[in-house]
């Protein structure tokens, strides 16, 4: 029956795929060319962008994230490209019919009845004597055609399509700028009722979905552990999706992570991209870079004679692989009089945290949305999409994260490194 689901599944997107590249292909190529050389070329391009991006999404799993760069960058801009262009023809659609409806109007109104004659220029003279001279005046719209005449047609769709593409463009290219550069710096104080005031002012740096890959690597971890660094936190929280890809594949990409720096250490969590990548593994190889996981398991965070509880519990995702969240293991029996922070890679995670008394989860998982307007579409799934939210007496954090999955491309929703200072108020 699994087997049936997946295969109905995957040929329900590949119809997608298809019937969107249909719809980019007629707007783009054939409403603005006429049929020829430079249809078929238009045609074929719309074809290899589409397998750049089934090939994406496809190789770098099968042949590993290195070596598959070539397939990969065509590939995931394109998808961003994609998404932007259908999103401008979608909203351009009913102008353009408009448009269409108007021209069809104004072309009726010039026809000329079926039963009159129709004029033909005929050469005669300038003073009408048959001297032989052409009349070089401007023929009747029945010869000339009308408002309606295919060229009018053409320049409204290719207007369409310019517009669309340049849009689409300007768009992508803005995202690659963001998602690219180093992610900038966002500083939060959330209270806690409990928290001892010698803890005040404790600082943690939050950074998740670093997502090293086909796209992100070395000079990636780079970026981010300099940004964190720069902070000078009390502690670093790493809430999951480090890679796409396996330890053997990606762990010299990681290998920045030696390096940071906090006075109390470097802590991790799995997300559900890590179990894709074998989280066991690369568990091991974050113990040799000096980031310890919190895998269902808390510790005491003490400075100045007062504590609080770090708790990290395993992402949902780890339950296919029976290594799922163990709310119980990591929070039962703890001291009731000490605050808790928990790390837990996704923000739907936060309605058990609540029933377990936590004062604040710290997630990541969502990117922000990563490009507008897919937070919508979060939304659908996750309680929050990014910054600071309360549920119960809960405090939820949910970062934007520092790297992106799939297109290289973030709008609306910048690569971030938190630093999350605790509070008594």
């Amino acid at each position: 029956m699994t087997v049936v689901l997946v295969i109905v599944a995957a040929v329900a997107v590949l119809a997608l795929l298809v019937g969107v590249h249909l719809y980019v292909w007629r707007r783009l190529v054939r409403d603005t060319t006429r049929s020829g050389p430079v249809r078929r070329i238009g045609a074929g391009v719309v074809v290899a962008l589409g397998v750049s991006m089934v090939g994406a999404l496809v190789l770098p799993k099968v042949f590993g994230p290195r070596g598959t760069e070539w397939i990969a960058w065509p590939g995931f801009v394109w998808m961003a490209l994609l998404l932007y262009v259908v999103l401008a023809l979608a909203v351009l659609e009913v102008p353009r019919l408009l448009a269409l409806r108007t021209l069809r109007r104004r072309a009726g109104a010039t026809e000329q009845p079926a039963d009159l004659p129709v004029a033909v220029p005929v050469a005669v003279g300038a003073d009408g004597d048959g001297d032989g001279d052409a009349d070089t005046s401007e023929p009747p719209a029945a010869v000339a055609g009308t408002p309606w005449a295919p060229d009018r047609r053409l320049v409204l769709s290719r207007s369409v399509a310019l517009l669309a593409a340049g849009t689409s463009l300007g768009t992508v290219g803005y995202g690659m700028s963001q998602a690219l550069g180093a992610p900038r710096t966002v500083r939060v104080r959330i209270p806690i009722a409990r928290l001892d005031p010698r803890l005040a002012g404790f600082r943690i740096a939050v950074v998740g979905d670093i997502h090293l890959g086909p796209l992100l690597g070395r000079a990636h971890t780079t970026r981010v552990v300099e940004t964190i660094n720069r902070t000078n936190p009390d502690l670093v929280a790493v809430v999951g999706d480090l890679a796409d890809g396996t330890a053997g594949q990606l762990g010299g990409d990681a290998e920045p992570l030696r390096r940071l720096t906090s006075r109390h250490g470097s802590f991790f969590v799995t997300g559900n991209h890590d179990y894709m990548s074998g989280a066991a593994d690369w568990v091991a190889e974050l113990a040799e870079l000096n980031v310890h996981t919190l895998a269902n398991d808390r510790l005491e965070i003490a400075r100045g004679g007062a504590a609080f509880d770090l708790a990290g519990v395993n992402d949902v995702t780890g339950k296919s692989h029976h290594d799922g969240p163990d709310f119980a293991k990591a929070l039962a029996d703890r001291d009731p009089s000490r605050p808790v922070v928990l790390l837990a890679h996704q923000p739907v995670q936060v309605d058990r945290a609540a029933k377990y008394d936590v004062d604040v989860q710290l997630s990541g998982h969502t990117h922000g949305g990563q490009m507008f307007p897919v937070q919508l579409m979060v939304k659908l799934d996750q309680p929050a999409v990014a910054g600071l939210h309360r549920v119960d007496d809960t405090m939820l954090y949910i970062t934007r994260g520092a790297g992106f999955w799939g297109p290289p491309v973030r709008v609306g929703a910048p690569p971030e490194v938190t630093v999350v200072e605790l509070s008594t108020r």
